[in-house]
């Protein structure tokens, strides 16, 4: 069993409420628009796997670390992490043929600044994208996500939210 703490769009910025709400997870996902690599230093004493794509702010430093997309496997869960992909019934081109090809049953990313957690099941997966949590940008609500993934199972999941957009 692992928990998963997920977040985007973080613009730069830091807030203590990530580590509260994220303590005590495994791994800490971050698709994209990290802004400075510090954001990745902090979220990496919080958990012991900390897995993150760059976005299309990210440049320097970020850009070096972290690659546009990764594919992995927690549990038994095959994951696509990735900062800009579309959502089921939407997808940017080519990503539902690599969803179907890759087996993927969790798709992560960013960009939008929505919250969506939709489930696709043509592909049988799950879409979530975790909203933004970051201070930059046009959504009313800054959102986190922490969930569980246990032998093959998403469970668990919720939305955190972090309050109103500052003005």
């Amino acid at each position: 069993m692992k928990r998963i703490g997920i977040l985007s769009d973080t613009h730069s910025c830091w807030d203590d409420r990530y580590a509260a709400h994220f303590a005590g997870c495994d791994e800490i996902w971050h698709a994209g628009d990290i802004g400075d690599k510090t954001i990745l230093q902090k979220l990496q004493d919080v958990a012991p796997v900390v897995r993150a794509v760059s976005g299309n702010i990210d440049h320097g430093d970020v850009r070096r670390l972290c690659p546009e997309t990764l594919t992995f496997e927690v549990e038994g869960v095959k994951v696509w992490l990735t900062h800009i992909a579309g959502y089921p019934g939407r997808y940017a081109p080519g990503v539902k043929t690599l969803l179907r090809n890759e087996g993927i049953r969790l798709m992560v990313c960013g960009h939008s600044h929505i919250l969506k957690v939709i489930p696709d099941h043509e592909l049988n997966m799950l879409h979530v994208n975790p909203g933004a949590a970051g201070w930059h940008g046009w959504q009313k609500v800054r959102t986190l996500i922490r969930l569980t993934i246990d032998s093959g199972n998403i469970k668990e999941l919720e939305v955190i939210e972090l309050g109103k957009q500052k003005i």
